[in-house]
């Protein structure tokens, strides 16, 4: 996570680049004069959560003008193919999830997993503990070199039933990966899974092997793992479990280590993300590795994080556009974002949310093809965290009157999540104005996404363009997010 306190798999499509086959498979025949939309609502200051607002019917209209507020959809141009949102079933959220009664525990995967919640068609876990376990733990005995003690029985009593009531709630098919924040202590240079350190080069291929069986172990479960994350933050000496890779050492590891060792394990077909980091940095990492054909070809794409911020600094969505353009066959995958000092007076605090919609936004728009929450849980303290990070999540539970909060990033996440659907590819999408925020994407049911983001004070009318000349004319409360389906 971030410096401060911060698939039972699916069947995806190839995400490749946009030709003109894609562009006919997907917006072949695609016709909006005429159509009625229907315009979803989450506004701050109103009762309006995900609710049905109203609809709109496109026509034929004139010129925009500079006048106006206006979104541009040009469906003949599409993008990347979207693979899913989602968030993190961490320890801690699955020690949370325990705790309440099944009524609550019913509700929440409802409200996440569920067609009429927040539809969510991805999660990730860690690879034995991290900040958010009640404590530190791998999965084997420590010093046991062969690994012959391997054994994923510490997860059975909260995290894996809490995945598995998930995934049959989505419909028994979800993307799934894990991410590992520390090797275990003594196989790295500080002897501590905390405050960073090194991986030994002596356990390079144990430390593999370990992955290996962390995959097996789990689909013996019946969770068909989609993919692994080299490491959490590998820039970040954390007072939680970390471990430290430079460019180098993380490409050398993937190459002679992991991408070899997994092949040999028959998991060869297991997508292998790098970085798993902050934007900042982003870019020298996929350099190193991608510039190295034989680190390259391992590599899936790479994952990163949201809290470059942390310096004072504005968010660097750039960052993510230029590696999109530099290696074009390369994936991008946010991995983990959350709203950093738990408290509980901020429950309803509306910036949190906008974070959300102004992140996912940009991040799409930049050719990222799946979008990862971390916990989807916490209790009435931010946690349970080992070291005191404590954080917000879109749901708390109140473990003491055995309720559940809904936060205003639950609802931003939901205008993403329940309507833009696994296969979808994005649809060239822009404002007029910085006053508002937008992206889209078109179902392979042919029915397009429109989200718009307004994070001002005022109360705008928009006109939402498909092609050049049918519109239709929309009105956005302040602080508020929209989707708009046709």
């Amino acid at each position: 996570m971030k410096r401060f306190i911060p698939i039972i798999a699916i069947a995806l499509t190839a995400c490749s680049q946009p030709n003109k086959n894609e562009k006919t498979n997907f917006t072949k025949g695609f016709i909006a004069e005429g159509k009625t939309a229907t315009v979803i609502t989450t506004a701050k200051d109103t009762d309006l959560r995900l609710t049905k607002t109203g609809q709109v019917e496109f026509i034929k209209t004139k010129q925009a003008q500079e006048t106006e507020n206006s979104v541009f959809v040009n469906p003949n141009n599409t993008f990347q193919t979207f693979i899913g949102i989602g968030g993190a079933i961490t320890d801690a959220s699955a020690e949370v999830f325990a705790k309440l009664s099944e009524e609550k525990q019913k509700e929440l995967i409802t409200a996440y997993y569920g067609k009429k919640g927040n539809a969510y068609s991805l999660i990730r876990t860690s690879i034995h503990s991290c900040d958010f376990s009640s404590g530190s733990f791998t999965y084997i005995e420590e010093g046991d070199k062969n690994l012959e003690t391997f054994s994923i029985d510490h997860d059975r009593q909260y995290r894996l039933p809490m995945i598995k009531q998930a995934i049959a709630k989505a419909g028994g098919s979800i993307l799934f990966y894990a991410s590992p924040w520390s090797p275990p202590a003594f196989m790295k240079d500080n002897n501590n899974m905390l405050q960073g350190g090194k991986l030994l080069p002596e356990y390079y291929d144990i430390w593999a092997r370990y992955y290996a069986k962390f995959i097996n172990a789990y689909e013996k479960e019946g969770i068909p793992v989609w993919g692994i994350t080299i490491q959490n933050e590998p820039m970040a000496v954390q007072r939680w479990e970390s471990c430290i890779y430079t460019a180098e050492e993380e490409r050398d590891f993937l190459k002679n280590h992991l991408g070899p060792i997994l092949e040999q394990e028959g998991l060869g077909d297991k997508n292998i993300v790098v970085w798993d980091h902050n934007r900042d940095l982003i870019t020298h990492r996929a350099n190193t590795i991608f510039d190295d054909p034989e680190a390259a070809k391992y590599a899936w794409g790479t994952g990163f994080h949201w809290y470059e911020t942390w310096r004072g600094g504005e968010p660097m969505f750039d960052n993510v556009q230029k590696i999109q353009e530099a290696y074009p066959d390369k994936k991008l995958l946010f991995t983990e974002g959350c709203n950093e000092a738990f408290d509980a007076a901020k429950y309803q605090y509306w910036p949190n949310a906008e974070r959300y919609g102004r992140s996912i936004i940009n991040d799409f728009n930049r050719g990222t093809v799946g979008w990862t929450d971390w916990n989807i849980l916490l209790d009435e303290t931010g946690g349970p965290n080992h070291v005191g990070n404590l954080c917000f999540s879109p749901i708390h539970a109140d473990t003491r009157t055995d309720s559940l909060i809904y936060t205003p990033s639950y609802y931003y996440l939901g205008h993403f999540s329940k309507y833009i659907l696994p296969g979808a590819k994005r649809v060239s999408t822009v404002t007029s104005s910085s006053f508002l925020q937008s992206t889209s994407f078109i179902n392979e049911d042919g029915k397009m996404a429109t989200i718009v983001m307004n994070s001002t004070e005022k109360t705008m009318s928009y006109k939402l363009y498909i092609g050049t000349n049918i519109a239709t004319s929309i009105e956005i409360p302040a602080r508020a997010i929209q989707t708009i389906i046709f």
